[in-house]
């Protein structure tokens, strides 16, 4: 087993730090080094502190729109989808001539009403009319030659029966008997070919009364001109001519109450719209009046170009005011609105077309006001330069960009539009120039 060596007690009292060294060399720049951490951390602390109370009072930038009373008939609220497009007549016709031939009258002007079958121009008739007279009078002489074949047929009849009797008494021959029976049926073949002759006479009659009707234009229906496209002396012709001198149209007639509305929908939203949905068109012309209405179909063909598909809406409401290619907006909803009778009513008389909207209960507000703070949905009332948070319990669509809050919130209050993730309740907040209204 080796030896365990001994430690010598001196030489361990002679192992320690003395205590000037300590804590002058090494003790100092620790405590240094502490000292110096501590005062990056206060600064740090300090810079943290003013930046939290600095973005806590500045006013936070935001846009706003105001609550508006819902309404039943608002087209801008309720509307599940809108468009543009133009009032167009599905009865409308040029009116022209079936010959060709110089005017001699135009009885029309442009805003004139005309009822079926009315006289509107006249042609130049002298021809016509003469080849009608000359019609007329074959149709006499050949009936004349009826008459002429009649008597003489009777004759004939006469004499056969006198001739039958002589042979049958021995004075005549028969063959003198047989000839006046042939003579009779002579004359009959003749006067049936006269009765012939009357009938293609009365057909020629006919046809020169029809070619001259055709020197009178009448009105197709009932409408209204929106046209005078000639005037007395100038010649219309059913053909179109490469002169230009010739006319092919006497006027244009619209059929009002064929009027409806031709929509481009974009081919992106035509899954929205379906045949007797109902709609509200609003003219251009008229922005107070709302007219209500339906889709009548949607045509079966896309616009290339416009990536569009025309839809027919049907105007349950005319009067004076519509006019042919005047602007329209379309709203679509998905359920008939409740102010259709006000509206329909409202449509009598200019004054009154601006008919008074059903209200709903609660507001409406655009959908981007809504927002989800712990898993509700609120909105951001801005009152007194702060934004007030408040709990929304029910809400309902109306239409694609807004919402209908039944409680919660008051017309006219301003609510914030998309709010910052930052936004909270009581913030300061300022708002820009152009908000919504």
């Amino acid at each position: 087993m080796p030896e365990i060596p001994t430690i010598d007690s001196k030489l361990l009292s002679e192992l320690h730090i003395d205590g000037a060294q300590r804590e002058g060399r090494e003790v100092a720049p620790a405590r240094g080094r502490w000292i110096a951490l501590g005062a990056v951390v206060v600064a740090a602390a300090g810079m943290a502190l003013g930046t939290w109370w600095w973005l806590g009072t500045r006013p936070l930038a935001v846009r706003t729109a105001t609550a508006t009373a819902a309404s039943a008939s608002s087209g801008s609220t309720a509307a599940v989808l809108q468009a543009t497009g133009y009032v167009t007549a599905r009865r409308q016709a040029t009116v022209s001539t079936q010959i060709t031939g110089t005017l001699t009258q135009v009885l029309i002007e442009a805003g004139d009403r005309v009822r079926k079958g009315q006289v509107i121009a006249r042609l130049e008739d002298s021809a016509l009319r003469a080849s009608l007279n000359v019609a007329q009078a074959n149709l006499q002489t050949a009936q004349a030659q009826v008459a002429q074949a009649q008597a003489q047929l009777a004759q004939s009849e006469a004499d056969a029966r006198r001739q039958a009797e002589l042979a049958a008494a021995g004075m005549l021959s028969p063959q003198a008997a047989e000839q006046a029976r042939t003579a009779v049926a002579t004359v009959g073949a003749q006067l049936e070919a006269r009765r012939r002759e009357v009938d293609a006479m009365r057909s020629l009659l006919a046809q020169a009364q029809v070619n001259f009707d055709y020197t009178i234009v009448r009105a197709p229906f009932a409408g209204v001109v929106t046209v005078k496209a000639a005037q007395v002396g100038e010649i219309v012709s059913p053909f179109s001519a490469g002169g230009g001198f010739t006319r092919t149209g006497v006027g244009t007639i619209v059929d009002m109450d064929s009027l409806e509305v031709d929509v481009d929908v974009n081919e992106a939203f035509i899954g929205q719209v379906r045949p007797q949905m109902p709609a509200e068109s609003v003219l251009d012309a008229y922005p107070d009046w709302k007219v209500p209405s339906r889709v009548i179909a949607i045509v079966p063909t896309a616009d290339r170009g416009k990536a569009t598909v025309r839809v027919r809406v049907a105007l349950d409401t005319k009067d004076a005011r519509l006019v042919p290619d005047m602007g329209v907006r379309v709203s679509f909803f998905a359920s008939s609105p409740a102010a259709a009778a006000s509206s329909a009513s409202a449509a009598s008389s200019p004054s009154a077309a601006a008919a008074a909207p059903v209200a709903l209960p609660g507001v409406v507000v655009p959908a981007q006001a809504l927002a989800t703070r712990d898993g509700r949905t609120v909105v951001f009332v801005v009152a007194d330069g702060r934004a007030r948070q408040r709990e929304l319990k029910a809400v309902a669509d109306a239409g694609a960009a807004f919402k209908r809050v039944p409680e919660g919130l008051r017309a006219g209050e301003r609510v914030v539009l998309s709010p910052p993730a930052e936004l909270r309740d009581g913030a300061a907040v300022s708002l820009v120039e152009n908000d919504a209204r």
